[in-house]
């Protein structure tokens, strides 16, 4: 697995695109992303057809952790894991979870239980001092630094921004790698941020519909920040294809002539069948030349 230590330590914005499942985490890696991130929003949609408002549970998650990252490997990925999941204690539990199934980088954040995606309305925050106990929790618990723990905060909404960064600098102080400022609301609040944390590994989440400036990833270099989320742009993009899809094979049309799609070898290319193949083979070779 390519080290996410070394990205981070690296130049250059690091892009990492919203992966909700193992196939959607193949082909963003395919397609060249320096990081893959695990949605939660995605995973709570596509796996298990719900809403983003804490129903998913952590074992649930660290299933999806271990698929996915297996997947986008050497990809390294970033793994949403909400509040996590309860106290300090849980959220130490996730993290080791986390690293065992393959992440590189775990996400907490300091929303109560249960929690709702950073874009919608209505979230509520823990006290500094709980999140930042999380935090200190999870980086205690993990077996190797080279896992980081990137820490989240939403109280830019319902607070302010100077209780966001105030959080911020608490959530360093308690060992985070990575700070995430969830929803700065225009360009000027990105800026800020940016400038008070001059030097710390900062994420900017990028949502289509959301509270953020859709920025791309040059502009949010410029700005300051290390890592860019697009963590629901595939999702979006594919739930609108595949309604259309259904509409058209519900009426027993299938789909018509010039559609876009791949083609049914493309597609067993994509997802690897042939290496899976070949590996089948030389095995079975090597099995053979040994009994001879």
């Amino acid at each position: 697995m390519t080290n996410f230590a070394d990205l981070l330590a690296g130049s250059g914005i690091i892009v990492a695109p919203g992966a909700y499942d193992a196939l959607s985490a193949k082909l963003a890696a395919k397609a060249g992303a320096n990081a893959v991130y695990m949605t939660g929003f995605g995973v709570s949609g596509a796996s298990f057809g719900l809403p983003d408002i804490g129903l998913v549970s952590a074992a649930e998650m660290s299933e999806r952790v271990r698929a996915i990252a297996a997947s986008c490997a050497p990809v390294p990925l970033i793994a949403d894991g909400d509040n996590g999941h309860g106290g300090p204690l849980n959220a130490a539990r996730l993290a080791r979870a986390y690293e065992a199934a393959g992440a590189a980088c775990i996400q907490i954040e300091d929303q109560v239980f249960p929690k709702r995606c950073g874009h919608m309305e209505g979230k509520e925050v823990v006290a500094m001092e709980e999140a930042a106990a999380k935090i200190r929790a999870a980086a205690e618990a993990r077996e190797s630094r080279d896992f980081k723990v990137m820490a989240r905060t939403d109280a830019r909404a319902t607070h302010d921004l100077d209780e966001a960064l105030r959080r911020g600098e608490a959530f360093l102080k308690a060992g985070a790698d990575i700070l995430f400022i969830e929803a700065p609301r225009d360009e000027a609040e990105l800026r800020k941020v940016a400038d008070t944390f001059k030097g710390v590994p900062l994420v900017a989440n990028i949502v289509e519909d959301g509270k953020t400036p859709y920025l791309g990833a040059k502009a949010l270099e410029e700005l300051g920040f290390r890592i860019a989320l697009f963590p629901v742009s595939a999702l979006l993009a594919v739930t609108a294809r595949l309604q259309g899809v259904y509409e058209t094979l519900v009426k027993g049309e299938g789909l018509p002539d010039g559609e876009a799609r791949v083609t049914f070898q493309r597609y067993n290319e994509l997802i690897g069948l042939g290496e899976m193949m070949a590996e089948a083979a030389q095995i079975t070779k090597e099995i053979a030349k040994e009994g001879d």
